[in-house]
């Protein structure tokens, strides 16, 4: 079984003037249809949406399958927080041994592993040997349809 460690693209997120979009009023029921109403309620700048700390936030593309049982797949965008303190169950951004991978961080007494979410790979276990940071901790997957 593979690591899935892999280069990510890593991108900044647009910082100039706000790119407000049309925001309807109504939410999108996933059920049965319901009558919509024809309205804007306003505007919506995904980075303000998305984007909590400027300065350290980053939007990497995924590429591979080892996290496809979480949702998340080649070309969805990844939004990184580096300023968020990674913990027990957060999904991260880790570089391992010089190289990023996408996977769950599980933080148990004495050690470390990263956990995928797909059976074709292998949990890693962090060790001493292992040059390791958590290069950030995802707060949204943008998906690609």
């Amino acid at each position: 079984m593979d690591t899935d460690r892999r280069q990510l693209s890593i991108y900044r997120p647009e910082s100039g003037d706000p790119m407000g979009l049309p925001l309807s009023g109504n939410t999108v029921h996933a059920g049965f249809p319901s009558p919509a109403e024809d309205y804007s309620e306003g505007t919506l700048d995904l980075n303000r949406l998305v984007v909590r700390h400027p300065e350290a936030t980053f939007f990497a593309r995924v590429e591979g399958d080892s996290m496809k049982d979480e949702g998340i797949g080649e070309g969805d965008i990844l939004v990184v927080d580096k300023a968020v303190a990674p913990y027990d169950g957060c999904l991260a951004v880790a570089c391992v041994d010089g190289e990023f991978t996408l996977k769950r961080v599980r933080m148990e007494p004495g050690r470390i592993l990263l956990v995928p979410a797909n059976p074709r790979y292998r949990v890693v276990e962090i060790t001493p040997e292992n040059e390791f940071s958590v290069w950030g901790v995802v707060r949204y997957v943008v998906k690609k349809v």
